[in-house]
This record gives C-alpha cells, structure tokens and sequence, in this order.
C-alpha cells in the first residue's frame, strides 16, 4: 500500500513539475526564432517608431529578430485581435498604448476583452500632448482660451484625428473640466488635423508632442500649455493645463503585451531587457528625439496603469457620447 501510494506521489509530482521545467526551460532559451511585434496602426506614426526602436534594442540583447509588423484598421483593433488569437509562447507580442484602453468604451462589440486577453509586459514610454491654437487666435494661455471660448460659444473648431481618438477625448475632457463649447471637427488621422490648424482651417487642437513639435518650433503653432502632470523639458516655460485646470492631465503611454498565458518567464526576461534599455542614455536619447520620456515599470505596474486608463476614459467617452466611427 505504502509503495503505490509513494509512485502516485511521485507520478502527481512529475506531472506538477513537468510543464513548470518545460516552461522554464523554454524561457532560458526564449527567443529560438523570430519575434513579431504587430503595431495596430500604419507606419512611421510616434508609436510605431517607438515599436521600431523596442525591436532594434531587443534584436541586439537576445540575438533573433523582432520583426515589427503593422496591422492597422479599427482603432488598433485589428492587430489587437491578431496577436489575442496566437500562440502564447512569446512569439506574437502587441504595441499597447493608449488607443487599447478607449476602445473598451468606444466600441461595444469586440472579439475579446482586452484587460483579459492581453498580459502587460513593459510600459516604454510617455507621449505627452500639448494643447495649441493657430497663431490667428487672440490668446496666449489656457485662461485667456476659455475666456474666448466662452464669449466664442459654438464658433471654435477643436480639430482631432478622428472621433475618439486620443486627441479628440483629450479635448472632451477639456470641455467637461471648463465648461466651454468648441465644435469637434474630426480628420481621418492626425496629419491632415494639423495641416488645417496650420492653415487656420481650425483653431484648436490637442496633439501629441511628437506629431507636433516641428510646427511650434517653426512659429506655425502656438502652443498654451502641455497636458502632462508636469513640465516638459522639451517645451522649457510652457505650463501644464492643469496649472489653471486643477486635476487635467492627459498623455499617450506605449508598451507592450502578449497573449493572456504567455509564460512568467518569458514576461520577465522580456521586461528585464526593456527596463535595461530605459536606463540606457543613448535609448533615452532617442526617444528625447521624439518628444517621449521614458516610463519604466513592472508587468504589475504596467497592468495598473492601462486599468486606470481604461476607467478614466471610459467616463469620458460615455459621458460625451462618443462612438467609433
């Protein structure tokens, strides 16, 4: 009795233990092929040249290629949804950012969940965003704006990249936080949104820094104050909205996840090499070049950040009515 009972314990055990060694070992020597890194939106975007920069420091530190792959549609939603149906193996991972934590809100039906079926692994970085008119509008702060708006009441144009898009619910919770009337315009993307602010076409615009920083540098852009908690060294004497707006803040934020299951090992090692690289000056550097700050963290705190994210905006874009378009 005693000898059977022992071999089962032995083969239990063997079955506990086998997955973890196997999962362990396959960690060890993770990656053995190419990486896919899919960015949910098209080419040459701040968050995709971020992906580019992730995928050239991870390439050199674990000797395999990570392949960034664009597949745009839907708000992200597409690719988002590519890398939900792979394989958990560390083999498919997803630029998240911002965009992810507003769909949950902007669309109501999806075909899956993302807090559920993507495991965070690293946040990257910050991308803050700047509140800015054309220089033909008569204010030169947030104040002298809502003075303006307000006496302006349903004639200034708001331009975003789209309705609910990062820049539109930016401006949304602007509204809802001072009370004025701007007219959302909506553009099919950020680039055409600027043009128009550029042209006087529109008069206001919540933009991230990134997409925008050559126009301010160039005087085609009067930027009033940046959205983030805190200054910018990049825009040295701008305040923040919050300076005159207690409690607005807003900012884009970039990482990446993996399919819900991925093993810890593997979640580990790969946060390990991020957080590497963002303690690395020359990676800073290159993400100073566009206007982004680094943003460190665990897959623990990463995880609370896009849950955050996705509680805030979601009252926003219920309470303003926005949907997809």
């Amino acid at each position: 009795m005693m000898s059977s009972r022992r071999q089962f314990l032995k083969t239990t055990l063997a079955g506990a233990i086998l997955p973890w060694i196997s999962a362990r070992g396959q960690a060890q020597s993770y990656p053995v092929r190419p990486v896919r890194i899919v960015v949910g939106f098209p080419a040459g975007g701040s968050f995709d040249i971020v992906a580019r920069l992730a995928a050239q420091r991870l390439s050199e530190r674990l000797g395999q290629s990570f392949i960034v792959e664009n597949r745009s549609g839907a708000g992200g939603n597409i690719g988002t949804e590519n890398v939900v149906k792979a394989a958990p193996d560390g083999y498919t991972l997803l630029l998240v950012n911002d965009s992810h934590a507003m769909n949950t809100a902007l669309y109501e039906r999806l075909n899956f969940n993302f807090l559920h079926d993507i495991a965070p692994i690293a946040s990257i970085a910050r991308v803050p965003n700047v509140m800015e008119v054309n220089p033909s509008v008569p204010v030169h702060s947030v104040a002298e704006f809502i003075t303006f708006a307000k006496a302006n009441a349903g004639k200034v144009n708001m331009a975003s990249g789209g309705s609910g898009t990062p820049s539109h619910v930016s401006g949304e919770l602007f509204k809802m936080m001072t009370g004025v009337e701007l007219v959302h315009v909506p553009y099919r993307g950020g680039a055409p949104a600027l043009a128009d602010l550029v042209a006087g076409q529109v008069q206001v615009m919540f933009s991230n820094l990134p997409q925008t920083i050559e126009f301010i540098k160039a005087g085609k852009l009067r930027p009033l104050a940046v959205t983030t908690a805190t200054p910018l060294k990049a825009l040295p004497g701008l305040p923040t909205v919050a300076q005159t707006v207690p409690g607005y803040e807003t900012s884009g934020w970039v990482g990446l996840g993996a399919p819900r299951n991925t093993p810890a090992e593997i979640v580990l090692r790969l946060n390990k090499e991020i957080g590497q690289a963002l303690a690395d000056p020359t990676f800073v550097a290159r993400l100073a070049d566009l206007g982004v700050t680094p943003l460190a963290g665990s897959p623990a705190e990463f995880a609370t950040l896009i849950a955050g994210e996705t509680e805030k905006w979601a009252k926003v874009i219920r309470a303003a009515g926005i949907k997809a378009e």
